[in-house]
């Protein structure tokens, strides 16, 4: 990407483990991209009997490293923020490896993954166990709450540790850039719901799957909603003046970004367009769009 993130990705800690808090533990998969940041990262929940979110890729060298990091302790679940190939399919090879049951989102398939510019989904996850809105799973000295966070997928889940006031934030809210949302499955209305209610919430800190800590999450969160109304309000001017077609609005829109991002952008941009249209702000003609 740029020469920053190439030193970050040289800095990386790839195959070791960071104690992040009393209750959770941290191994980065090599699996550095325009869309995962510097990886992947896997944490470790609990000592003794742990739980383990989003095992990853099935990249061996990760794999060996997650499993050294819980060496002698009892894995009781393996638990996915949602079907992602860079977040769950990690989880099939672990369970046969260190045992446990696979648990959280639901099977996501969609018959089209395309156009698709941030991941494709895992077809290869099949859980033990779906966890409903609400629904914990709890340790000697954890408990991990399902937080049903719809948007960037339809299945998503966040997981509250209570005893820390913590929350592992998935690809909903991310440490070092704004989530895609990628029609059809991603829901841009959905999405802005789920962090209103994320706002909501007490939260002392999230772990997002990719990317550092968020300190202050309420505030991190208002951030996020304020910017997705700008883009909403960039693109409604635009139309006003006349640019029709998604890509002519993110070659304005997205002019500093990196343009290997620009294909999930249009997602994005679409996504906001669909949700415009859902409230009969804006109308479309084939590939253009206009202001109602």
């Amino acid at each position: 990407m740029n020469d920053t993130f190439d030193k970050l990705v040289a800095e990386a800690p790839y195959g070791r483990v960071e104690r992040l808090s009393p209750l959770v533990r941290r191994v980065l998969a090599p699996n550095p991209s325009p869309f995962t940041f510097t990886g992947t990262g896997t944490y470790i929940v609990g000592n003794g009997k742990i739980a383990i979110i989003d095992p990853g890729p099935a990249d061996e060298a990760h794999l060996e490293a997650v499993a050294a990091a819980v060496e002698g302790e009892e894995v009781t679940h393996h638990l996915i923020t949602h079907t992602h190939v860079d977040h769950s399919p990690g989880a099939a090879p672990l369970k046969a490896r260190l045992g446990g049951k696979v648990a959280g989102c639901a099977p996501l398939i969609l018959s089209d993954d395309g156009p698709r510019a941030d991941a494709a989904f895992d077809r290869t996850y099949a859980p033990d166990q779906v966890l409903a809105d609400g629904e914990a799973l709890q340790g000697p000295d954890w408990t991990l709450r399902a937080v049903h966070t719809p948007g960037h997928t339809s299945n998503h889940l966040c997981f509250a540790l209570e005893e820390e006031g913590i929350l592992f934030s998935g690809d909903h809210v991310m440490g070092w850039s704004t989530t895609v949302v990628a029609p059809p499955d991603g829901d841009m209305a959905a999405y802005m719901r789920s962090l209103q209610l994320l706002l909501e919430r007490g939260d002392k800190r999230y772990f997002p799957t990719h990317g550092p800590a968020v300190e202050e999450p309420q505030r991190f969160v208002r951030g996020l909603i304020a910017h997705r109304r700008q883009r909403e309000t960039q693109i409604l001017k635009l139309l006003a003046e006349g640019v029709a077609k998604i890509p002519d609005m993110v070659a304005q829109m997205y002019a500093p970004v990196d343009p290997r991002l620009w294909p999930a952008a249009e997602r994005s941009v679409l996504a906001h367009l669909i949700d415009l249209e859902s409230r009969s702000r804006v109308q479309r003609d084939g590939e253009n769009w206009k202001p109602c």
